[in-house]
């Protein structure tokens, strides 16, 4: 029996040709909410920027953010996962004296230090404003969860990786990575939530579309992949759904008779 659902947000729950969740979706997570079943988003989007999504008219139980790195629910904090100082102390003095636009994420805040077309383009692709410019030196006196360069060489990226030795990375688009705690990931903060819930990993389902869905679809029960996910993340998946913008998720649901 099913008793926790995750979905990804965008690709995922938010259709980025509609700019909106599907109705079918919205009528799905209803019934999941009737049926008892606790619904959860699992994203590498940080709470401020699901501000600005139409998600708001839908009661979910917990939310797994920052790719696993900080899980919560509307009584406050589940689990956080820091980056160590060390590491966001090196990629400072890298950015310093080598420059690339690069997001710093904290708790209640995430920022830039600029602006390129490398960052207009990414977040176009995700439907999302330009970040606030901010003094990425802010790293040195607050917790940090996540950074995300943007506009780097493949080469570049292996060469912050050795910055940061107690972190790893995900790919989620061809010009930008995300980089969080070496403990971290979608499947960490389920395990965490689900311990928290007191709910087995029997009793999982998740929905996801990019590369940092992967753990997240091999770790719980049953792991599906939406049809417009790409080939990489389907290899990783129980099942593949149809398209988001084909009812993917209600269908899949059905097809396991998990709403009627």
């Amino acid at each position: 029996m099913i008793k926790a659902i995750f979905f990804d947000i965008d690709g995922t729950l938010l259709s980025h040709t509609t700019k909106q969740i599907p109705k079918t979706t919205k009528q799905a997570l209803q019934i999941l909410k009737e049926k008892g079943i606790l619904i959860f988003i699992a994203t590498g989007r940080h709470l401020s920027e699901m501000k600005d999504l139409p998600i708001h008219d839908i009661e979910f139980d917990g939310y797994i953010t920052l790719n696993g790195q900080y899980c919560y629910n509307n009584d406050g904090l589940i689990y956080d996962a820091p980056i160590p100082k060390e590491d966001i102390c090196n990629i400072i003095e890298e950015i310093d004296k080598h420059p690339f636009p690069c997001i710093f994420v904290e708790d209640q805040l995430m920022y830039i230090n600029y602006h390129n077309e490398a960052v207009q383009i990414v977040q176009d692709a995700i439907s999302t404003a330009l970040p606030d410019i901010n003094d990425l030196h802010r790293g040195y006196t607050h917790t940090i969860y996540q950074v995300i360069p943007y506009d780097i060489t493949q080469d570049d990226e292996e060469h912050i990786l050795k910055l940061m030795p107690h972190c790893k990375r995900t790919r989620w688009h061809d010009l930008a990575i995300d980089i969080i705690n070496q403990t971290g990931g979608k499947q960490n903060g389920i395990q965490k939530v689900l311990d928290f819930y007191h709910i087995k990993k029997e009793e999982t389902m998740a929905f996801g579309d990019g590369h940092n869905d992967i753990d997240m679809l091999e770790y719980v029960h049953i792991g599906i992949a939406m049809g417009n996910a790409n080939d990489e993340v389907k290899k990783h998946a129980d099942d593949i759904t149809d398209d988001i913008d084909q009812d993917g998720i209600y269908n899949a649901l059905k097809k396991y008779h998990i709403i009627d």
